[in-house]
């Protein structure tokens, strides 16, 4: 497990910029089947968008990449505050990627089945029901982080933070709506795992996380490749 990496940008253009360029260049650099898992939240959605642009998805090899999800709010999938339905309109829907490729968390039923369901189309990806550190599920797995330390929908506090055997759980009793998630070794199970966080209103609590406080959810992700934190500079705790 290699140490976590920090690179600190001006601002969430540059931080945006550069995300894609590595991203591109890493897609670049593989063969085959290419496993990408998309976070929600305002961060990523500018990315996505560049990441669609015609002169960035032309150099991407749509058809290789599968897209998955770290979480999902349980509501409908045509829902504003669906975390598909924000990468599908603001970049999916807009290259060239075959829809058997893109890999929605399922938001219909109970929301435990729906969990088991995921869990079940993760493993026939990766072709096997246990994960090996030497053989990640993902190539990139993009995550942010909340306000309040939390990442994917792991919250602080939640019993969640302790399943070890489950990849996919639901989340109830901690937002207004139910959540889906991964829990921490499907989410370390990656060749690299990028933070992406931007804003002053994160400082705190990513202080915090970087001191090393596993009383917040995103300081206990860690990678079975790089760990990687893309930051803003307002960011960024003080030097």
């Amino acid at each position: 497990m290699a140490s976590p990496a920090t690179k600190i940008f001006d601002d969430r253009r540059q931080m945006v910029d550069a995300c894609a360029a590595w991203l591109v260049d890493r897609i670049a650099q593989t063969e085959g089947r290419f496993a990408l898992a998309l976070s929600g939240g305002s961060t990523p959605k500018p990315l996505y968008a560049l990441l669609a642009t015609p002169d960035i998805s032309r150099r991407i090899p749509w058809d290789r990449v599968h897209v998955f999800w770290g979480d999902e709010r349980f509501v409908p999938a045509d829902h504003p505050d669906n975390n598909a339905r924000m990468a599908r309109e603001t970049m999916l829907s807009h290259v060239p990627i075959p829809p058997a490729n893109i890999h929605a968390m399922p938001t219909d039923g109970e929301p435990e089945a729906a969990a088991a369901a995921y869990q079940r189309t993760l493993q026939d990806y990766y072709g096997a029901s246990a994960l090996d550190p030497a053989r990640p599920l993902f190539d990139v797995n993009l995550l942010g982080m909340g306000d309040d330390g939390h990442t994917a929908s792991l919250f602080p506090g939640a019993t969640q933070l302790d399943e070890t055997a489950a990849w996919v759980v639901a989340v109830r009793d901690q937002k207004p709506e139910t959540r889906i998630t991964l829990t921490y070794p499907a989410l370390a199970s990656a060749r690299t795992v990028l933070f992406m966080v931007e804003g002053a209103a994160k400082q705190p609590a990513l202080t915090r996380v970087f001191a090393g406080d596993r009383a917040l959810p995103a300081a206990r992700v860690h990678a079975d490749g790089d760990l990687v934190w893309y930051l803003d500079r307002s960011a960024a705790p003080a030097a």
